[in-house]
Parts: C-alpha cells; sequence; structure tokens
C-alpha cells in the first residue's frame, strides 16, 4: 500500500506522501536490513547459460510440485544469452518433476534443433508460441505456457485480472486478453496471434486455453506464472460468492506494480521457491 498518514495512540500522525519516487523497490523490501541479491552477473556466456538452465529446470520443478504438469502439454523457454536466435526448451514427454538442466533442447527460431539434448523432441505447438514471442519481443529472456487448472477455468470468460488484492496488482495494465482461440497451436499464425495480443505486458490469458508469463529472467517468469494462477484462483473463489468486490484503486495499483513488479524484485520472489527446490531434491535438477 502506498504511504498514508496513520493514527498512532499518543502520537501525531505524519502526513506521507502517497507517491515515492526515489524508492529502490529492492532496498524497500528489508526492512532497516540488507537488501536481497538481485540477478547475477557472470564472466561468460557460459556461465550464464549453465545458470539459466539450472533456473530453469528448478522452474519445472516447483511447476510439478504446484500442479501445472498435463501430459505433453506445457513449456518454459530461456533465451540462449549469446546467440539471440536461440533459445532453450524442454524435451517433449518428460514430466516436469523429473527434468533436469541437461535434458534442455536447443532450437533457432526458425525451428533448427542445434544443441543441447539432440536426442529430444520439442512440442510443436510450444515451438510455434515459444519462437513467435521471442521473435517479437527481444527484452524477453523467459516465457512460461502450462495448462493450470485454475488459468484455464478464468481464461473461459475471456476477462483480465481484477485489481482485487495486493498481489494481484503485480499485473496492473501488463496483462492481456487473447479471445479469439484458434485451436491448438500447430501453425505459425496461432503464435504470432498469440504473441501480438501479448504486447508488451507481462502476461496474456489465453481464452479457452490457460496462461502465458513472461521476463528477463526464467525466475521472474516462473514467479509470475504461479502468483497468475493462484490470482485466478482467487478471482473465482471471489466471484462465485456473488458479493461485491471492493477494487484497489488506479493509484494504489500503480504504486504497487511499481514497487513490487520490476524484473528484480520479481526474480527475489521466486527464490524461496527455488531454494526449496534445491532443498528437497538436494540440487539433482542441475545436472
Amino acid at each position: 500500500m502506498a504511504p498514508t498518514a496513520t493514527n498512532f495512540p499518543n502520537s501525531q500522525a505524519t502526513a506521507v506522501p502517497s507517491k515515492v519516487n526515489d524508492v529502490d523497490p529492492m532496498a524497500a523490501m528489508a526492512h532497516r536490513g540488507k537488501a536481497l541479491p538481485g540477478i547475477p552477473k557472470f564472466n561468460s556466456c557460459a556461465e550464464k547459460r549453465q545458470w539459466q538452465l539450472q533456473h530453469m529446470a528448478g522452474a519445472f520443478r516447483v511447476f510439478a510440485r504446484e500442479g501445472y504438469a498435463e501430459g505433453i502439454s506445457g513449456h518454459i523457454s530461456v533465451r540462449d544469452p549469446e546467440f539471440e536466435d536461440r533459445f532453450w526448451i524442454n524435451p517433449l514427454g518428460v514430466h516436469f518433476g523429473m527434468l533436469k538442466a541437461s535434458d534442455m533442447v536447443c532450437v533457432t527460431v526458425d525451428g533448427e534443433v542445434i544443441g543441447g539434448n539432440s536426442a529430444g523432441s520439442i512440442n510443436a505447438a510450444g515451438f510455434q508460441i515459444h519462437s513467435a514471442v521471442h521473435r517479437s519481443r527481444k527484452d524477453v529472456h523467459a516465457i512460461c505456457h502450462t495448462h493450470s487448472v485454475h488459468g484455464r477455468a478464468w481464461s473461459a470468460f475471456a476477462k483480465p485480472l481484477q485489481m482485487i488484492n495486493q498481489d494481484v496488482c503485480y499485473f496492473y495494465k501488463a496483462h492481456s486478453v487473447y479471445s479469439n482461440y484458434g485451436g491448438i497451436a500447430n501453425e505459425a499464425s496461432e503464435g504470432e496471434n498469440i504473441a501480438k495480443s501479448l504486447g508488451d505486458g507481462k502476461a496474456v490469458i489465453l481464452m479457452n486455453h490457460g496462461l502465458l508469463t513472461v521476463g528477463e529472467t526464467v525466475d521472474e517468469a516462473a514467479f509470475l506464472f504461479c502468483l497468475m494462477e493462484r490470482s485466478c484462483k482467487v478471482q473465482l473463489l471471489a466471484h462465485q460468492t456473488g458479493l461485491e468486490k471492493q477494487i484497489v484503486s488506479d493509484e494504489e495499483a500503480a504504486y504497487n506494480f511499481k514497487m513490487a513488479s520490476t524484473p528484480e524484485t520479481l526474480f527475489a520472489e521466486f527464490q524461496p521457491h527455488f531454494q526449496f527446490e534445491e532443498y528437497l531434491s538436494k540440487g539433482d535438477f542441475k545436472q
């Protein structure tokens, strides 16, 4: 919530401006403590590539535990740090909970498999969606898409998320709805339409299909996906009561977005999930 005047017993309230322009979002996370570490820097593309693949595999483990796996559907991709026209994606037919860094497949945006787990095939519809988004958004380095339960349920309404709580404000004016469902995305045109609907946002709700999120890191995209799925669940729960909902004001929603929805803060938000998976599996997904 943006700072406002607060009344305390036996004290005087002090009015604080509702908009703070000089606050560092990362520093603001910790009260009088050391700021959380941000996105790491690397000395080489090879080092960054391995780190990305490990965090990609970790994200899949989180998705598995959250119940996002659905047959052979669902994919995460990460742009190669050295070659802009290449990205890494999960192999077809391997459960999210079994994926390791070494399982990922490197493919060009034109569809040529050129590295990584070359023995594995990739999801055709996934390739069309991810290649289209990577082509159209040079700022996007990671994309997450699965057929999660509440995302699919909310997608049937073809409506954006309402700003009904603090957390959903992370998507304030940064998500869209693709409301022209074109079937399984085996054709390039469907991927291109999804990319166009995403625009310059962080996420898109795919009508009758599911959710898609993007980020500068796979950690950011993965956290946004988990948050969007939970937000869809919250919207459905609130909607079914039939009671009038109180909507967060535009001013407060914009403040929440500014303070909590940066690439650095969203990266930090995902780290407890990643670290828990690392603890449970003893880091086997990093292999």
